[in-house]
């Protein structure tokens, strides 16, 4: 087959195929790699066969495609074969006919040329992956000419920002992403209550799991996307609890989750885990005479199951928003990245100078919801609050106490705040915590109880019947 693609000189024969429109797509007098042959081979096996359609549209999308007259057909014939109905040369002819748009793609003469140019429509796979690889080439030029243009032109202090574009345009490239354009609300509609028959029919998955029966029941999970803010004053069990969500969807679900440790180093981190798993108490994993024969038996037991869980730490020093970016986009790549959790948002830095401390979390904040989003994972933003709770009688923290930043509150889908009683007042429902859910952008707001076992380092589902109690 004669490969289209050409990175200089006289332009091949064949790249003078289809519409001249094409001609203008000519990046530094190169033409892109392109294939006119393997996307007539693809539309041909198309027009012959149902069944190379139904692979086809599962391997390739309509940009693809180099030739805009391609792009046409290709669109007719998925319109087709969506509505269930038949496709062939002359139907897909009549499809462009009542369009306006068969003169532009050559007439129904070019529709049988393509039958013509491929002998059958099992190898229509084969050319369709030879049109995405240079697609994929294509996308690679447009990126590298972008990111070069804002590489000149950017000033200094944007430097940060030029190399956080390139990362995440690799990013989108490498896991076959498309940036999402408009679209018109009948289709976005038809996907909405499509979603809603999964879930009266359970076919959806739900999300991340937390660990806790109730926030699961309201939550349906930490969905991807979103990002949740556990909020506290300090030593109130904020970190106790993100960490216990890291651990329910990696060391009991096997979803693949990284925290990011600004405060504590990893052994802190891995002493807190090992004393919430095996009910051995904190305290005497740091105290040699402690660890008894039938303790070191448990540990052992412990590491058995605990040496293949897909559960990353890092506690590098001084960590910016623009590392925490890209070790996620690996671990995405790598991984399979499920959850991030980040311990704790005022401790990052961003290595720049800004006005001043709150424009900073800010941007963090704001950053940490685009970064889940783009990576379609839920994001758990440890948060400190001011110390408003400590100015009232009851000590509830409320919404308004996120400290040092408004769009703490605006960026995120939910908000948790952790609530102590016993912390102020030892005799006041001792060993209970109030998980006050403080915002809930998809559903209602609702208060959790759950225990709080400091000794082991955790936070733990109160008996089915405890809110039947009066408590």
């Amino acid at each position: 087959m004669a490969d289209g693609t050409s990175w200089g000189g006289p332009r091949p024969e064949n790249a003078s195929r289809g519409s001249g429109s094409a001609v203008g797509d000519v990046v530094f007098d190169r033409i892109p790699p392109h294939d006119d042959d393997a996307e007539m081979a693809v539309l041909g096996g198309m027009l012959m066969s149902k069944d190379a359609i139904g692979e086809v549209s599962q391997m390739i999308d309509v940009s693809d495609f180099y030739q805009p007259k391609h792009q046409t057909i290709y669109e007719a014939i998925i319109n087709l074969f969506s509505q269930s109905q038949p496709v062939d040369a002359v139907l897909v002819a009549n499809e462009l006919l009542k369009s306006g748009d068969l003169d532009k793609v050559g007439g129904a003469d070019y529709l049988h040329s393509l039958i013509n140019a491929v002998p059958t429509a099992a190898n229509a796979t084969y050319y369709a992956e030879i049109v995405h690889q240079r697609a994929i080439l294509r996308n690679v030029i447009a990126a590298g000419t972008k990111i070069a243009q804002l590489g000149y032109t950017a000033e200094g202090s944007q430097a940060e920002d030029v190399v956080n574009l390139a990362q995440s345009e690799v990013y989108e490239m490498s896991v076959g992403k498309v940036r999402q354009d408009y679209t018109a609300i009948g289709p976005v509609v038809h996907d909405a209550l499509d979603q809603i028959d999964k879930l009266q029919n359970g076919d959806v998955e739900r999300g991340v799991p937390t660990g806790f029966r109730d926030i699961d029941d309201l939550t349906q999970g930490l969905q991807p996307g979103q990002m949740i803010v556990v909020a506290g004053r300090p030593a109130m069990g904020k970190s106790t609890l993100g960490i216990d969500f890291a651990r329910a969807a990696a060391l009991h679900h096997g979803m693949t989750s990284i925290v990011f440790s600004l405060e504590m180093s990893k052994v802190e981190l891995a002493q807190r885990i090992i004393s919430a798993e095996t009910n051995i108490p904190l305290v005497a994993l740091r105290r040699a005479d402690d660890i008894t024969p039938e303790r070191w038996n448990t540990l052992n037991q412990f590491w058995g199951k605990l040496s293949d869980a897909p559960l990353f730490i890092d506690d590098s020093p001084n960590m910016s928003l623009m590392e925490i970016r890209a070790k996620c986009r690996r671990l995405k790549q790598t991984n399979d990245l499920k959850l991030v959790v980040i311990d704790y948002l005022q401790l990052m830095s961003s290595g720049k100078q800004v006005e001043s401390r709150q424009q900073e979390v800010s941007e963090f904040s704001r950053a940490l919801k685009l970064l889940a989003k783009e990576l379609e994972v839920p994001v758990v933003a440890l948060s400190q609050l001011n110390r408003g709770p400590e100015m009232r009688n009851d000590k509830k923290p409320q919404l308004s106490d996120l400290r040092e930043s408004g769009s703490i509150e605006q960026d995120a889908d939910v908000v948790f705040l952790v609530h102590r009683p016993d912390f102020y007042d030892k005799e006041d429902r001792p060993g209970e915590a109030d998980i006050i859910m403080a915002k809930h952008r998809n559903g209602p707001t609702e208060t959790f109880h759950l225990a709080f076992l400091g000794a082991t380092s955790k936070f733990k589902d109160m008996p089915q019947d405890y809110n039947n109690q009066g408590v």
